[in-house]
């Protein structure tokens, strides 16, 4: 299985947290990464998306399909992002458009097997897969990629 996690680009202050929109940077760099997504993807990647509007406007970017998903919220936990996104066990790909401080501590957690405050850069990917080699379970990071990169 691979899991993508992609932090929501740059957005606007304010209040409601769950309304703020991207800003004009936010959506030049949604519309970057989606561009280098798009020509990466597999085909039959399931894409969840937080409900929050930010995380809406960055996956609407990619101009696929998605799902939206409270598992991946603002203020989710790593075990539910893990459990929507089916982890380790589901087939294919899958995109969770997110959220910090819960990417960066879905990402320590799968590389360091304990939750940590990393930090994943607004609209920044971290994309990993699971293998089995000799009966054992390896978590490995495929790549990590930020807009100011492409």
């Amino acid at each position: 299985m691979d899991l993508i996690l992609w932090r929501h680009a740059d957005a606007e202050d304010g209040f409601p947290d769950k309304g703020r929109k991207l800003t004009a940077k936010g959506v030049k760099q949604a519309e970057r990464m989606a561009e280098w997504l798009n020509g990466r993807l597999p085909e039959d990647t399931r894409i969840l998306v937080s409900p929050a509007v930010r995380a809406q406007q960055t996956a609407k970017a990619l101009g696929k399909p998605f799902f939206t998903e409270p598992a991946v919220d603002t203020g989710a936990d790593v075990t539910a992002v893990l459990q929507a996104a089916g982890w380790p066990e589901a087939k294919g790909a899958v995109l969770v458009v997110g959220h910090q401080p819960t990417l960066g501590r879905v990402a320590a957690f799968l590389l360091a097997g304990a939750e940590a405050d990393w930090s994943i850069k607004k609209s920044g990917v971290w994309w990993f897969s699971n293998r089995t080699r000799q009966d054992e379970s390896q978590t490995v990071l495929r790549l990590a990629m930020v807009p100011e990169m492409l």
